[in-house]
């Protein structure tokens, strides 16, 4: 009885240890798919972003050495910023910088990657800098430009490539220096986002050489293209800040606002003569973002009418 016992305990154990097996085994391989299938996602997820990273390194490498033609490539047919400049006309505005600037280079850091399956953003902060040649009084001397830019490009997957269909500029600010201003701290201060036909202050501060005299100006202006330049309205500085109200546009368009400013010294050269001479300039922009007005809210009162 014993032994007939033990036997149908053997075949219970046999039995059940075989539907265990039976049991454990689709959950193994379960599992063992499920962390293909994730090892397949992470490598494609890696591809996906070094394409991107890709895509703005040749974009670095193509604006450095000037090449429109290779550039351009990288941007598709369609492609429009939020200035609502076209492609066409935003590689000419690409084409009149290098002609003015014709040394300037580029560095791009990328802060982030968003994608989806077929569109991405990128985060990116981009410098700019360039030595140009300005003549100023008797002398030719060399000036300091140096631009900084934080913006999102908008990529689309089309065929087998990324392509960029759209960017916006969230900030950006350029300085460039000649002479003596060269070794000044100047700034140029206003909102980097405003409402349509809203009123805001742009502010220029500066620093001021011993025995100098700084005549400046700061305006506004829309960007459009070509652009439309306006009359500097130079005066005479008495301390070290000037400023300016100005009233945002109504065209549903983004704006700049520009300074300018010269640094002169006086100087005599005999008992009835006195020479006026310049010793530096400079010119600073930074970005207004407009936001347009909404024509289509409605409020409650304004539907029953």
């Amino acid at each position: 009885m014993y032994n007939i016992c033990m036997k149908k305990i053997s075949v219970l154990i046999v039995g059940a240890l075989l539907l265990a097996g039976f049991i454990h085994e689709p959950a193994q391989c379960g599992f063992i798919s499920n962390y293909k299938t994730r090892i397949e996602q992470t490598k494609m997820q890696k591809s996906t972003i070094q394409n991107i990273k890709n895509l703005i390194e040749k974009q670095d490498i193509y604006a450095n050495k000037h090449d429109l033609k290779a550039l351009k490539e990288l941007y598709s047919p369609e492609f429009v910023n939020s200035d609502g400049f076209e492609r066409e006309v935003y590689f000419q505005m690409i084409d009149d910088t290098w002609k003015s600037y014709p040394d300037i280079s580029y560095k791009t850091t990328i802060k982030n990657i968003d994608y989806t399956d077929n569109y991405a953003t990128v985060l990116v902060e981009e410098v700019s800098v360039s030595a140009p040649v300005e003549h100023i009084g008797e002398f030719d001397t060399i000036g300091e430009l140096y631009s900084v830019a934080k913006g999102v490009y908008h990529l689309e997957r089309q065929g087998a490539a990324w392509k960029i269909i759209s960017e916006k500029v969230i900030e950006e600010t350029s300085t460039l220096k000649f002479g003596e201003a060269r070794y000044l701290n100047i700034e140029l201060n206003a909102p980097k986002q405003i409402g349509s036909g809203k009123n805001y202050t742009a502010t220029l501060k500066m620093d001021t050489p011993e025995n100098a005299t700084i005549v400046a100006s700061i305006n506004q202006e829309k960007m459009v293209y070509p652009q439309e330049k306006v009359d500097d309205a130079f005066r005479k500085v008495n301390n070290t800040v000037l400023e300016r109200v100005f009233k945002a546009n109504k065209d549903n368009v983004n704006e700049y606002v520009v300074a300018s400013l010269g640094i002169t010294h006086a100087k005599s050269y005999d008992e009835a003569h006195i020479r006026i001479y310049m010793s530096g300039m400079a010119f600073l922009m930074t970005r207004v973002n407009v936001i347009p007005e909404n024509k289509f809210i409605q409020f409650e009162a304004d539907k029953n009418e």
